[in-house]
C-alpha cells in the first residue's frame, strides 16, 4: 500500500511539473488545439482516401480495422475502466483544484484511463502494424503525434500522467491486436491470392 501511495504522489508531482512548471504562452495556445478531436478530422479523412487510393477494395478492411481499433479502445477506456476505477480528474480533485492550471473545460467524467491517449495510440499503433511501418520515419511521427495528444491532456489539466500512460498502453495493445488481425487475415490473404 505504501508503494501505491508513493506512485500516486509521484504522479501528482509529475502532473504539477507538466501542468504548472512547463506552462508557457506557446503551449497555452497549442495544447488545447492538439487535444481537440475535430482538429484531426481532415487527417482521418485523408487516411481513408489514402487507404482506398492505394489498396482499392482492400481499403475497406483498413477503414474497418481503424474504426474497430478506436471503437474498442474508447469502449474499454470510457465504459469499462473509467467506470470501474472512478479516479477523479485533477481539475475536479478537491486536493488539487487550487494547484491546477485548467486550460480547457474540465468535464465531469473520470480520469483513469485517458480515452484521448488510448484512442490516438490505438490509431497510431494500428497504422504502424497494418502498414508495416517499423523502423521508418512514419512510425516515429505517428507515435510523436499520439504522444503529443497524451501530453496535452496533462498540460491542460484534465488528466494525470498515469492516466495517459495507461491509456497509451491500452490503446497500443488494442491497435497492435486489430492491426495484426486485419493484416494477417485480410491483407496478407489478398496478397497471396493475387
Amino acid at each position: 500500500m505504501e508503494i501505491f501511495h508513493s506512485v500516486l504522489q509521484f504522479d501528482k508531482w509529475l502532473f504539477q511539473l507538466i501542468n504548472v512548471d512547463l506552462g508557457n504562452p506557446v503551449f497555452d495556445f497549442l495544447m488545447p488545439i492538439v487535444r481537440e478531436k475535430k482538429v484531426w478530422l481532415l487527417l482521418y479523412l485523408y487516411l481513408a482516401y489514402h487507404f482506398f487510393a492505394i489498396y482499392r477494395l482492400k481499403g475497406w478492411f483498413l477503414v474497418l480495422g481503424f474504426v474497430l481499433s478506436v471503437g474498442i479502445s474508447d469502449f474499454t477506456s470510457s465504459s469499462l475502466i473509467k467506470k470501474s476505477v472512478q479516479r477523479i480528474r485533477p481539475c475536479n480533485d478537491v486536493e488539487m483544484v487550487d494547484k491546477v492550471v485548467t486550460r480547457v473545460s474540465c468535464g465531469g467524467g473520470y480520469s483513469f484511463t485517458s480515452s484521448h491517449a488510448s484512442n490516438h495510440f490505438a490509431i497510431a499503433v494500428f497504422l504502424i502494424t497494418v502498414l508495416g511501418l517499423s523502423g521508418k520515419w512514419q512510425q516515429k511521427a505517428l507515435l510523436a503525434w499520439a504522444g503529443s495528444i497524451a501530453f496535452a491532456q496533462v498540460y491542460v489539466g484534465v488528466h494525470y500522467p498515469i492516466d495517459v500512460t495507461a491509456g497509451a498502453t491500452l490503446g497500443s495493445l488494442i491497435g497492435w491486436g486489430t492491426g495484426r488481425i486485419i493484416r494477417d487475415s485480410f491483407l496478407q490473404k489478398s496478397k497471396s491470392q493475387s
